[in-house]
């Protein structure tokens, strides 16, 4: 069972998630895509914090977005140590985001249902019964 997160827990990843955010607007990289940070979660220790992240375009502009992040990850960490006032500057993992595309693909899949053809679904309590009363 999981432990619920404390409302510190909850401000300390929001506080992570602005700053990776600006932090990442200012890196010059050009292989950086359209990038969106979603959301950070820190260890309760405060020393690793892994930051999600979605990206558009193709999958080697993924690639290449991955690439960039893990090569500024320094920059972007010493960014993280000195705007926020932690005891400890946590150590950046970045991951894509898994929900962006189970949500594309959860939505993919309603689209296809809604364009199949409604069969009629019969009651089988609605039919009139084949016993017959011969009274």
């Amino acid at each position: 069972m999981s432990r619920q997160k404390s409302p510190r827990m909850r401000k300390v990843n929001e506080l992570v998630r602005e700053v990776v955010a600006d932090a990442v607007v200012d890196l010059k990289d050009p292989r950086i895509g359209f990038l969106t940070i979603t959301g950070a979660k820190t260890s309760p220790d405060l020393r690793h914090a892994v930051v999600y992240y979605s990206v558009m375009g193709t999958d080697e502009e993924k690639a290449g977005t991955a690439v960039a992040l893990a090569r500024a990850t320094p920059r972007i960490q010493s960014v993280v140590g000195t705007e926020t006032r932690l005891r400890y500057t946590p150590k950046l993992t970045f991951e894509v985001d898994p929900s962006i595309d189970e949500g594309i693909r959860i939505s993919q899949i309603l689209s296809d249902l809604a364009d199949e053809p409604v069969t009629e679904h019969v009651d089988l309590e609605d039919e009139p019964s084949e016993t017959s009363d011969d009274s």
